[in-house]
């Protein structure tokens, strides 16, 4: 595993932002971890994020790419921390865009925040992690209803690695199939579970064998 997974993987754990024991989730599945991106909250926190993103767009997608989207609302800060991470770590301009809930009709006009989409625009969409694959449902058609956009790729913070919306494969499986274009995130729960079983980080052993049986129950029920 890279080291800058090994960090991220800390930095999750540090922020609160992964919880592990026991948790109900929005799709109602009882869930023995749980990821909320709300958690980061300081200006280091979203500095150190903007990079992880950062440097995982740019390992799988190069810079071939114009914008960065991302949905609202918790899109609304990735989408700009990695758009100044980008600049600072690899020397390019980047344009970031998120979506309103509700259309403004007054001032700044419109459905988007940040940069007017354009035709020809490349665009990759960042979101916090994608369970079911919902959310894109949601955010493709408000890009391809702006421009003529080429939806580049998807990043996400961690793949939960569960069944899609499809019930067979995992939800970023499925918007690679549907939608044509690469989903990928900067850790995977293997990564997390392989990097915590049974090892100290910091004194603290956030996965032992209780909650890795846990885990394993939980996926072979929702894996994929």
């Amino acid at each position: 595993m890279e080291r800058y997974k090994e960090e991220f993987i800390e930095f999750m754990v540090e922020s609160k932002v992964l919880s592990f024991g026991e948790f109900t989730l929005k799709s109602g599945r009882k869930s023995p971890f749980f990821m909320n991106a709300g958690a980061y909250v300081t200006g280091s926190q979203l500095k150190k994020l903007g990079e992880f993103y950062a440097r995982a767009i740019h390992e799988n997608f190069g810079d071939e790419f114009d914008v960065l989207f991302g949905p609202a609302y918790k899109g609304i800060p990735l989408s700009v921390a990695a758009a100044i991470a980008y600049s600072e770590l690899y020397g390019r301009e980047v344009r970031y865009c998120s979506n309103r809930k509700e259309v403004k009709d007054h001032g700044d006009v419109g459905i988007l925040l940040g940069t007017k989409l354009a035709d020809g625009d490349r665009v990759i969409i960042i979101e916090d992690v994608t369970t079911s694959g919902k959310s894109i449902e949601e955010t493709f058609p408000i890009l391809k209803s702006q421009a003529q956009v080429e939806v580049k790729g998807l990043m996400v913070s961690l793949n939960r690695m569960e069944k899609g919306l499809g019930g067979e494969k995992s939800a970023l499986d499925e918007i690679r199939e549907k939608y044509g274009f690469d989903a990928c995130a900067i850790v995977t729960m293997a990564d997390v579970t392989e990097y915590l079983y049974n090892k100290p980080y910091k004194g603290t052993i956030y996965i032992d064998d209780k909650l890795k049986a846990a885990m394993n129950q939980y996926y072979e029920k929702y894996g994929a």
